[in-house]
């Protein structure tokens, strides 16, 4: 047998030690090239279950009848879906994802990144997967580890690659300081070390059973952590040195690592390996990066590169999560080859959000691609260092809401995945974005503690389950008795409701979305070609930068192959204008092909510019080249091109 087989012939290791990681084996390739990914983002938790056949689809037209009433008789309370949406598991699997990856497919989705998988503490309700008790084993609330190598490999079958979210900076809530506290104050020095915790987060003096403390064994060793309780996360307060506060501080309750004691970082980089190795993933989106030294990130990234190469996987993805531009250009300097993008989640997010609901320009987001205009502009300019984000499952920056709570109509979104999908830079989507997810109608919305203000309302649960997990042990399998449900709460549903799932490939904003990931696909120009805002007349004004609401396109160029891209960012109205191209690539008797329409995409009739017209290329008195765009629905892109 070989190392999958004999791994998952056994339970998981107790210790790193004896783990005999493969080498020179084969495994699956990396890509090309990443730029030509489509990739999605999801929580486990809040995906599918993989039952949606026994829910109905959610009628948004009828939200008030996907408000249940409880198994007591008490009416719906939006007080207790907005507790279920904070405080449980909703009941999400690795099967359930699997079950879902065909509805990936048709979207366009080339790449799956997961949420973290890794054990949690049982009696926690830390969903998200950011609190590791276990960094060998999968959470038995997500599955197995059989069901995450069974996922990777029918992801491989269809041609999608898989990321696994991963964790060097911290550990779960694993231990206690001395007199049993949990976040005491942030001190330059160390604490002692109190207690372990067991298996309901109890002091306890000694590690036993696979609940207790933390594992492998070799994470049961106290000098593994830094033990300088809660401090203040923000770098902007600090001097940018390995041994800042924002660096040393436990990240809330979770145990920040030593990664200077000797041996924890390679620990933890051979912790990882094994997940390689097991489930041939294809890429590592890497938690937390700012808060690791520079030379740590540089030592973990290369180790991680170094064992994947040698199992065949050439560029194996690293993208790191470090917000503020500056800090990610630090890295991406500092960590070079070996980290390949960080995740765009800054200022350029917000200038997105912006640019696609009509309230700013477009050169306030395009500028951002220039190098030497803005911190990440060199790495941003090169097309394959930065993945572009629309929604995440954090909104660091700005209102902690989706871009659809504040859109005019039901497909507004597409004005931003369309820029994401066809500007410089891996393009990410987050689950639900292609549904729509916006919470609950505004009506409702003051009911809805910390509205705007919480993560709960950036992750709904797809899937629409009918209760969410039970608390702590009750909600594990094997651990728990009863059906392991907290029927006393809703499900934490899309759009307010419990028990309707939103996997509807017929959406509007799915078939648009998936129009242009088909375009892109086929066109490498979309990818890889040259990135130019363009200049716009309306009404026959002299042309100029695009204002805010207005119409604005860009083209992407490849050799003689020039793309244009169109956008209406207005939510209300359709728009028009003439938009300028390459007068040397386009002469005089030219004309551009449409290649994508999203109105045509979304079923509408009579959609003027509809696939296959031809715009001819026209001359102004300046000799200057463009196309008239004309009458273009509100919230809708197209794409056209000088080589069909």
């Amino acid at each position: 047998m070989g190392f999958v087989e004999d791994t998952l012939a056994v339970p998981r290791p107790d210790q790193l030690a004896a783990v005999n990681l493969p080498r020179r084996q084969h495994y699956h390739r990396s890509p090309d090239s990443w730029q030509d990914e489509v990739v999605y983002f999801l929580l486990v938790d809040r995906f599918s279950d993989g039952a949606e056949s026994t829910r109905p689809l959610l009628d948004r037209t009828k939200l008030a009848e996907a408000r249940p009433d409880q198994d007591n008789g008490e009416p719906w309370r939006w007080d207790r879906w907005a507790s279920s949406g904070s405080d449980c598991y909703q009941g999400g699997t690795l099967h359930g994802v699997t079950t879902k990856l065909d509805y990936l497919q048709g979207l366009g989705v080339t790449t799956v990144w997961l949420s973290p998988i890794f054990r949690q503490r049982a009696h926690l309700d830390t969903y998200h997967g950011y609190g590791v008790q276990d960094f060998l084993d999968v959470d038995p609330r997500f599955g197995t580890r059989e069901d995450l190598v069974e996922l990777v490999a029918q992801a491989h079958q269809r041609g999608l690659r898989v990321l696994l979210d991963v964790i060097f900076n911290h550990s779960g809530a694993n231990w206690l300081y001395p007199g049993g506290e949990l976040k005491p104050a942030y001190t330059s020095g160390q604490y002692r070390f109190g207690d372990w915790r067991g298996d309901e987060g109890q002091p306890i003096p000694t590690i036993v059973g696979r609940e207790d403390g933390a594992w492998p064994t070799e994470f049961s060793d106290p000098d593994r952590y830094t033990r300088a309780g809660t401090g203040d996360l923000d770098a902007s307060k600090f001097p940018d040195v390995a041994d800042a506060e924002f660096r040393r501080t436990d990240f809330e309750d979770l145990r920040d690592f030593a990664l200077d004691a000797s041996g924890t970082l390679s620990f933890l980089a051979e912790a990882y390996m094994y997940w390689i190795a097991l489930t041939d993933c294809d890429g590592f989106r890497i938690d937390t990066v700012k808060h690791v030294s520079y030379e740590q990130a540089r030592n973990f990234c290369g180790a991680i590169k170094e064992f994947a190469t040698n199992l065949g996987k050439r560029d194996f993805f690293l993208v790191g999560e470090i917000p503020d531009d500056d800090f990610a250009s630090r890295y991406l300097n500092a960590v070079g080859r070996n980290l390949n993008a960080a995740l765009d989640i800054s200022g350029s997010r917000l200038a997105l959000r912006d640019l696609a609901r009509g309230l700013a320009d477009p050169a306030r987001y395009f500028s951002s691609f220039e190098a030497g205009s803005a911190p990440l502009g060199s790495h941003r300019n090169l097309g394959d260092k930065l993945m572009s984000v629309l929604d995440d499952h954090d909104h660091v920056y700005g209102e902690k809401l989706r871009f659809a709570a504040r859109a005019s109509n039901d497909h507004q979104a597409i004005t931003a995945t369309a820029v994401q999908l066809l500007t410089l830079g891996i393009p990410c989507l987050y689950y639900g974005t292609e549904q729509g997810f916006a919470g609950p109608e505004e009506a409702e919305q003051h009911w809805l503690p910390g509205w705007g203000g919480h993560d709960r309302y950036l992750r709904e649960a797809m899937f629409g389950p009918r209760f969410p997990r039970a608390h702590g042990r009750a909600g594990v399998p094997g651990l728990g008795g009863g059906d392991g449900l907290d029927h006393e709460l809703p499900g934490f549903g899309p759009c307010g409701s419990a028990g309707a799932h939103c996997f509807d490939a017929a959406h509007p904003l799915y078939l648009r979305i998936a129009a242009i990931t088909a375009v892109r696909a086929d066109f490498p120009v979309l990818r890889s070609g040259r990135q130019y805002l363009r200049q716009v007349s309306v009404f026959g004004d002299t042309f100029g930068a695009a204002r805010p609401g207005e119409l604005f396109g860009w083209s992407r160029i490849l050799v003689d192959e020039e793309a244009l891209c169109a956008v209406n960012p207005n939510g209300l109205a359709s728009r028009g204008a003439d938009v300028l191209v390459d007068a040397q690539l386009n002469p005089p008797g030219s004309e551009f092909t449409v290649i994508m329409n999203s109105a045509e995409a979304a079923g509408a009739v009579g959609a003027t510019h509809p696939v296959g017209s031809q715009v001819p290329v026209r001359r102004a008195a300046s000799g200057a080249a463009y196309v008239e765009i004309r009458d273009m629905g509100a919230s809708e892109a197209l794409v056209l091109v000088n080589r069909p």
